[in-house]
Parts: structure tokens; C-alpha cells; sequence
């Protein structure tokens, strides 16, 4: 039997005893690593890069403070997955502190829109979503600590970027935070193929008042509980005979319906 590598040992040990779980996390990739040197709220702990990148990250390196360590591109010796695509750049960073859904989705007389996300659990899947709220200027997107995606290096690598500037909240209890949201004036639309009205139907409904907009993983949707929770269930139409969109997709699409709607 193959040795495992130190990182895989090392992982699997942090997910036995605990230790270091959730403490740190090493992202990777010229854009995701460029971002989080230009984040003033991230707290950066760790640089390894090869020569040719810290040539291109020379001015972000340098407004940052940090001194890298400079390794042999053959010697990448960060603990990553070896399939990662890193380009040379991996930092070690602790993971984002955004605050509470009272504190970050508060109105203030804003129509704000919100994204919940329950059980998705792919990370290219919720790093796309991230992209997609950045655009459409989504205060906060949502989603319970357990079976959600965590912060890690492929999340902000697919988020390219957008980790470090949209705010992704996990938060201990789905069902809580949506009764938080309405209890501060929110509509909460859910997403899913049967509702009996559409995206662009609920985004013109709604659109002077806050609204989150609720998604669930691709196959098993939103749980009961979640749509319960909802004030309408909308789909998104579908002229062809097989109407299904991932969920990151769906989102781009909600988001959009919902800010077009606001004007």
C-alpha cells in the first residue's frame, strides 16, 4: 500500500482529535491568494509562493507586509490537496469573521437582498454563488454550519476573489436565521421547481421590501422545515422539456430577476 502524503495524515488527524479544525485554512491560486493579501480583514498567517508569483503579486505583496517563503515550483510544499491548481500561490489564513445575520442584515430602510442556501454542499457550487452575489449586490449569503460548504482554498478559488468581499455566514440554525430575517421585515421566496408562481412574479411582488431568497442542493431541494418557512415558492421557467438549472445557476438567475425588479 502507497505511504500517504503528510498533508492527507495530518488531516485526517485535526478530524480525529479536533485539533486545528476549522482554525486555519490554505487557500490557493493567483486570484484567491491576490485578494486575500488585499483584504485588511483577513488575518494571514502563512505565505508560500514560487518565484514567478510573487513576481505577480508583487504590489499586493508588498502593501501586505508579509515575507513570503519562496519555494521551487517542482517543491510546492503547502499542505494541499495535490490536484489543486495553485499557480504557485498558497496562503494560510484564518477564516473570515463577518458577524451576525442581526448585525449584517439589518434594513435600515433598504429593500436588501439575501441569499439562503440549505444543504449545499459543493464548494465550486457555493463559490460560484459568492461570484453571483457580489454582482447583483446580495448583503450576505446564508447557509447552516452543518451540510454547508465550508471556507476553503477550492470555495475561494471557484469564488475567485468574491470570498473576501461578500459576506458567507454560517450560522447554527437555518430555520432561526430566517425568522431573524423576518422578524426584521424580510420576504423569503423559496426556490423550486413546483411553485405556483415565478422568480420574476415574486421579485416584482416584493420589490420595495427586503427579500431573502432561499436554495436548496441540487436533487434533494429545500427541506421541509425551510419551505414552511417560505412566504412563496417560485420557479424559474423553463421553455425547453428539461428545466432544471444547478444551483449556483439558479441563483445568478434569482438574483438577477430580483435586482431588475428594484430598479
Amino acid at each position: 500500500m502507497a505511504k500517504k502524503p503528510t498533508w492527507a495524515v495530518e488531516k485526517e488527524r485535526a478530524r480525529r482529535t479536533g485539533e486545528g479544525a476549522g482554525d486555519t485554512v490554505w487557500l490557493f491560486g493567483i486570484h484567491a491568494v491576490r485578494d486575500a493579501l488585499a483584504n485588511p480583514a483577513r488575518e494571514r498567517l502563512r505565505l508560500i509562493l514560487t518565484r514567478n508569483a510573487a513576481d505577480r503579486l508583487a504590489p499586493e505583496l508588498a502593501a501586505s507586509g508579509m515575507t513570503p517563503e519562496i519555494v521551487d515550483a517542482r517543491k510546492f510544499n503547502a499542505p494541499l490537496d495535490p490536484q489543486s491548481v495553485h499557480q504557485g500561490a498558497a496562503l494560510e489564513a484564518k477564516p473570515l469573521d463577518w458577524g451576525s445575520v442581526s448585525e449584517l442584515c439589518a434594513p435600515r430602510g433598504e429593500a436588501l437582498l439575501v441569499l439562503l442556501l440549505d444543504r449545499v454542499t459543493d464548494p465550486h457550487n457555493v463559490g460560484a454563488v459568492l461570484r453571483s452575489a457580489e454582482v447583483f449586490g446580495a448583503r450576505a449569503v446564508i447557509a447552516p454550519h452543518r451540510h454547508s460548504a465550508p471556507e476553503t482554498g477550492a470555495l475561494a478559488k471557484t469564488a475567485s476573489g468574491a470570498l473576501e468581499r461578500q459576506p458567507y455566514l454560517r450560522v447554527p440554525n437555518l430555520a432561526n436565521a430566517m425568522e431573524a430575517l423576518r422578524g426584521m421585515g424580510y420576504a423569503i421566496a423559496g426556490l423550486d421547481g413546483t411553485g405556483e408562481t415565478t422568480i420574476g412574479a415574486v421579485a416584482e411582488e416584493f420589490a420595495a421590501q427586503p427579500l431573502a431568497l432561499a436554495l436548496g442542493a441540487e436533487g434533494p431541494g429545500l427541506r421541509e422545515l425551510t419551505t414552511k418557512l417560505c412566504d412563496r415558492l417560485a420557479r424559474i421557467p423553463a421553455t425547453g422539456g428539461f428545466g432544471s438549472l444547478n444551483v449556483s445557476n439558479a441563483a445568478a438567475v434569482a438574483l438577477y430577476a430580483a435586482r431588475t425588479a428594484r430598479g
